[in-house]
């Protein structure tokens, strides 16, 4: 039996011109800018790369992307989760610039479910864990203990 392929709901020229601009945007923006700045320095190139591959994953189920997320975010110093607001309305603003609404809506969808992920993340792992929606933090054991008797 074969199997149906899945559907491809955007093009690989769409999610490039969807990277392209919305990076643009965030080197350009004032709060989120100097953030991108010291993780990845002048030259994007790589990175735009990796987002490529990231949403080709994320909206075709590619599988391009091979990197984990979570721990290439929550080393980052200062995050808070007004930040994560600021990157979906840029994102918003961007993908309903370029594309059809069910298209945007499609990429934005996607978009909140990252973050989402991406909070708890940051939640799980942050000091002040009450800034993340007041999740618990959960304690963890410094390390393997010896009883000595």
């Amino acid at each position: 039996m074969q199997r149906e392929p899945l559907p491809q709901y955007a093009s690989d020229d769409q999610i490039e011109t969807l990277v392209a601009t919305f990076y643009a945007r965030i080197r350009r923006d004032e709060v989120l800018g100097p953030i991108f700045l010291a993780v990845i320095g002048e030259d994007w190139t790589a990175h735009l790369k990796t987002m490529c591959d990231f949403w080709s994953s994320v909206m075709n189920t590619t599988g391009r992307y091979k990197g984990k997320p979570i721990p290439a975010h929550v080393k980052l110093p200062g995050i808070e989760p007004r930040h994560f607001e600021h990157w979906l309305q840029l994102f918003s603003e961007t993908a309903h610039s370029l594309f059809e609404a069910e298209l945007a809506a499609l990429f934005l969808q996607r978009a909140e479910r990252i973050a989402e992920s991406l909070k708890l993340g940051f939640a799980f792992h942050a000091e002040r864990p009450e800034i993340w929606g007041g999740l618990p933090r959960v304690s963890r054991p410094a390390g393997p203990t010896t009883e000595t008797g």
